[in-house]
């Protein structure tokens, strides 16, 4: 998978699928089920390592990738977080007040766990095979921490953005330095690639998406690659649309991560002669499975296969998936279907 953010490109192209380590795999529900909460299994180098390569050594994928979540950053900043069984994420909502007293000076420290298990993954995981890290984008990671869980529009950080920007920027800026540092760190520690995930950057208007999406990202750039001048970083962006192609050019990114609503003629045409790119079949696709599905793999593949290519889902994988649809997939990209 490096080789392909380095610029090559392959006939079969490699493949893994976001979330790919989690509740649709037997052996995932099994593990959790002996487990207290979310957070302990993130935490448990050994736990964590395990349910990492668990997709990796089912179906044979090209890459695994870090299991954990975007919002230990938060955490590892002093805020409380945890995650309620059917209601997901809950942080204690921030305010200018909160902002200062985030906590910067051992973050990495309160981390550690974290980072114990990439190592422990890249010293088991074939060499053959690309070990991902990751971190949440800023702006994605501030509209937890303002809003205290997931909305449907993110409306109170947006709110905050609008009314208190330099408060907002203040928060910005924090995540920002943790963010890069806990990248660099997963690097050193073994990781191949890492990705930034901007899940509600869609929500976001033109300027706002210049300040909020775009900026942090390229700073986040900038200072991995301070850090690690060969660091390899994939962007996902969702929602971006045709915005990516300014993404794609103005963060610095390796590779970019596609939605499923992003048009393959677009991808082609504006996004891979500027950078690898990352997709994007429909999750809900691969949960119908049958004709629909083989017929939407073969017209990604069509489309992205002869540019630099990485086969993935347009979003994570949805927990009801069943493992004979994600074996009819893998099969088809790989030519045997």
């Amino acid at each position: 998978m490096r080789a392909v953010l380095d610029g090559r490109r392959f006939d079969v192209p490699p493949v893994w699928m976001m979330r790919q380590a989690g509740r649709y795999l037997p052996e995932y529900r099994q593990l959790r089920a002996r487990v207290g909460s979310f957070l302990d299994l993130c935490f448990d180098p050994r736990l964590a390592s395990e349910i990492t390569l668990q997709p990796v050594e089912r179906f044979d994928l090209d890459a695994a990738i870090l299991f954990s979540d975007i919002l230990v950053i938060p955490l590892a900043l002093g805020r409380k977080v945890a995650f309620v069984e059917g209601e997901g994420p809950k942080l204690e909502p921030i305010d200018a007040e909160g902002i200062e007293k985030l906590e910067r000076e051992h973050v990495l420290e309160r981390l550690a766990p974290v980072l114990d298990t990439v190592a422990s993954v890249r010293a088991r995981l074939s060499r053959g095979k690309s070990l991902i890290g990751f971190c949440g984008a800023p702006w994605t990671v501030a509209t937890y921490m303002v809003a205290g869980e997931a909305t449907g529009d993110q409306l109170p950080a947006r709110l905050m953005a609008a009314r208190e920007p330099d408060t907002f920027q203040w928060l910005i800026d924090r995540l920002i330095v943790a963010s890069a540092a806990y990248l660099t760190a997963q690097i050193r520690a073994g990781a191949d690639c890492v990705q930034i995930f901007d899940t509600w950057s869609g929500v976001l208007g033109d300027a706002e998406f210049e300040r909020w999406c775009i900026e942090p990202t390229r700073a986040i750039v900038e200072l991995v690659r301070h850090a690690e001048p060969s660091a390899r970083i994939i962007g996902f962006p969702k929602g971006a649309g045709l915005r990516l192609r300014r993404y794609a050019e103005a963060t610095g990114i390796d590779g970019i991560g596609l939605d499923w609503t992003v048009p393959l003629g677009f991808a082609r045409d504006e996004l891979q002669p500027r950078v690898a790119v990352q997709g994007n079949l429909d999750p809900a696709v691969l949960l119908a499975g049958g004709d629909p599905l083989l017929a939407a793999v073969d017209r990604i593949v069509e489309a992205l296969g002869p540019g630099r290519f990485v086969f993935n889902l347009g979003h994570g994988i949805l927990p009801q998936t069943p493992i004979s649809h994600v074996e009819d997939m893998l099969s088809r990209v790989r030519g045997r279907g």
